[in-house]
């Protein structure tokens, strides 16, 4: 073998292992799918889909203009279910094919890394699911007329509500994503309290673009979230930074241990 083909294998290695990875990850998503696509099929599942609207409804139905409304309903449900059943396998993988290329803290923070962004995901959608999506129907369902009667169509309504939890579940990333940033030594707590006032500035612009809606209401219930969100970011920043700090300085002081 020459060494041209040597040097090329650890190369091809790691294609070889990313693309095991990549197919068992979509295995698991194809899987996760099937199974969602049962469970939502076996139960009434535009039932609970209606939750957060059937109280401003009066007693009517969502409607449909289209015949395939409801299977894109169900097909959009179940791969987000999938999704959801599927992330421990995906990021088993991930951690799987990183894991080699990381040092011994880095490893001990990714996984924590992982879980908190799946769990912070997850609260964001259901807050909004739950809680803000309601309070948001409320508002907008509340301005009625004597010369118009609401007729609200059930894809126009799950478009909202999709877009509205997935960009809340979105949001719900921003600490995950100030503490990978202090970690990288590209921000800093100081940094974050300098730029306090024009975060507000950003969660507001940032809010009136992902939030489905043009109404105010939206806008600021998803703002709010937002900025809080960054004050907790700025809090988890102070502490990353501040390890970040001691960890320096042991090595400043003891050299082989931080070539370890």
């Amino acid at each position: 073998m020459s060494t041209e083909q040597q040097a090329e294998m650890p190369f091809l290695d790691h294609l070889e292992e990313l693309r095991m990875r990549i197919a068992w990850s979509l295995l698991a998503l194809a899987i996760g799918f099937g199974v969602s696509w049962y469970i939502l099929s076996a139960t009434d599942f535009f039932i609970f889909l209606e939750r957060p609207i059937a109280p401003f409804l009066h007693g009517k139905k969502l409607v449909y203009t289209h015949p395939a409304d409801t299977f894109r309903i169900l097909m959009s449900g179940a791969l987000a279910l999938g999704t959801v059943l599927a992330l421990p396998v995906i990021g088993y993988n991930i951690w799987a094919f990183l894991s080699p290329a990381l040092h011994k803290h880095e490893k001990r923070v990714v996984i924590p890394v992982l879980l908190c962004g799946t769990v912070l995901f997850l609260a964001g959608v259901a807050l909004c699911f739950f809680l803000i999506l309601p309070l948001t129907l409320g508002v907008l369902t509340g301005i009625q007329s004597a010369a118009i009667e609401p007729m609200i169509t059930v894809s126009e309504y799950f478009d909202f509500a999709l877009t509205f939890c997935l960009a809340m579940g979105a949001v719900f990333e921003l600490p995950i994503l100030i503490v990978a940033l202090t970690a990288l030594g590209i921000v800093t707590p100081q940094f974050l309290n300098r730029y306090r006032r024009h975060a507000v500035v950003l969660c507001l612009v940032g809010s009136a673009f992902i939030t489905p809606g043009a109404d105010p209401f939206s806008l600021f219930a998803l703002a709010l979230p937002l900025y809080g969100l960054f004050e907790a970011s700025v809090v988890a920043s102070y502490f990353i930074w501040r390890r970040k700090q001691k960890r320096l300085e042991r090595d400043e002081e003891n050299p082989i241990r931080g070539l370890a």
